[in-house]
């Protein structure tokens, strides 16, 4: 993944350490006991709503975290983020657990993207902390921030290519600005990863030569030639008919399986973590290993996909089912 904002970014956060905050953890021993599968002790109260919101306003939060048997690749510890009076952030306790696909739903406005700014270290928290792999990313020093975005691929939601780079070096970019590889060895790579996204015929291509659908998947190519331990799609639907949609559903799921495999075989310390944020409720539905509800800034409940699809919670049914009636509305 190529980062264009350094200089952009916010300096590190000195917080103190938050080893007695809130976690999401859950407990594989634990039988699966929807009252008992919690951020939560058996009697400990509900977390406080965030500071100017009523308790009316997060009934619907249950706070909830279904295991997954898997450590969290990222993980969100009491999270605040505010721009000027507009609170994003609330609160937020999320992870994404590593070597599955874990998507981030919920409304539009609630939080989503700002969570990938947060990843990488294009936005700091206000209060809280963001751990990627165990370390906290605010208190990072800028080199060992740069280093730790290498860890990250990203589609963005129009694939976002130079448009005075043809096809084959935009995929090829990031591998020249942070290898020392040669020629022969990225061309390598570069056609491998666009041989599995369908577009080795299209190399020589400018991106105002693809569809939207093509440009897509060069952002995949190009998000995954760095072999990222974990890798951040932004709505990679949007824009995309319900067939294409479908078509890169798959893509997603197919590579993230090659990918895991060949993590295995090379006995690296992580497996591969994808995490997709999106709408689309099919495509959360389609290749979702791993479902976060998110609504005003905190999650309402999270956990494996059979858990999720079958929660009794009104709000997670509603969403999940794309239906009209139940606690969200037009407000």
């Amino acid at each position: 993944m190529t980062m264009q904002r350094d200089a952009d970014v916010t300096p590190p956060v000195e917080l103190e350490p938050s080893d007695d905050q809130p976690t999401l953890e859950g407990s594989a021993a634990q039988p699966p006991d929807v009252s008992r599968i919690s951020i939560l002790e058996p009697d400990e109260p509900r977390p406080a709503p965030p500071p100017g919101a009523s308790e009316d306003d997060y009934r619907w939060h249950t706070y909830r975290r279904f295991p997954s048997g898997r450590p969290d690749a990222v993980k969100f510890v009491d999270t605040y983020k505010s721009f000027g009076s507009t609170q994003v952030l609330r609160g937020l306790n999320m992870g994404l657990p590593e070597g599955l696909v874990s998507m981030i739903i919920g409304p539009s406005g609630t939080g989503k993207s700002v969570c990938i700014k947060h990843m990488v270290g294009l936005l700091m928290p206000d209060a809280g902390d963001v751990l990627v792999h165990g370390k906290s990313v605010p208190k990072m020093k800028d080199d060992d921030l740069f280093e730790m975005r290498k860890k990250f691929g990203l589609l963005f939601q129009d694939g976002a290519l130079f448009g005075s780079l043809n096809v084959f070096d935009n995929v090829a970019f990031p591998l020249r600005q942070h290898t020392e590889k040669s020629e022969e060895e990225i061309t390598e790579i570069v056609m491998r990863r666009l041989s599995e996204v369908g577009l080795a015929q299209d190399v020589w291509k400018a991106p105002n030569e693809l569809s939207g659908g093509m440009r897509k998947r060069a952002g995949f190519a190009r998000a995954l030639v760095l072999e990222p331990d974990i890798v951040l799609f932004d709505e990679p639907d949007s824009g995309l008919d319900p067939v294409r949609t479908a078509l890169l559903s798959r893509l997603i799921a197919d590579v993230h399986e090659d990918m895991v495999e060949e993590a295995q075989e090379k006995q690296k310390p992580y497996l591969p973590t994808f995490a997709v944020i999106t709408h689309d409720v099919m495509t959360a539905r389609r290749i979702g290993d791993f479902i976060n509800v998110l609504w005003k800034g905190r999650i309402v409940e999270a956990g494996p996909s059979e858990e999720m699809l079958n929660s009794d919670n009104e709000f997670v049914r509603q969403f999940l089912a794309g239906e009209a009636d139940g606690p969200l509305s037009m407000d």
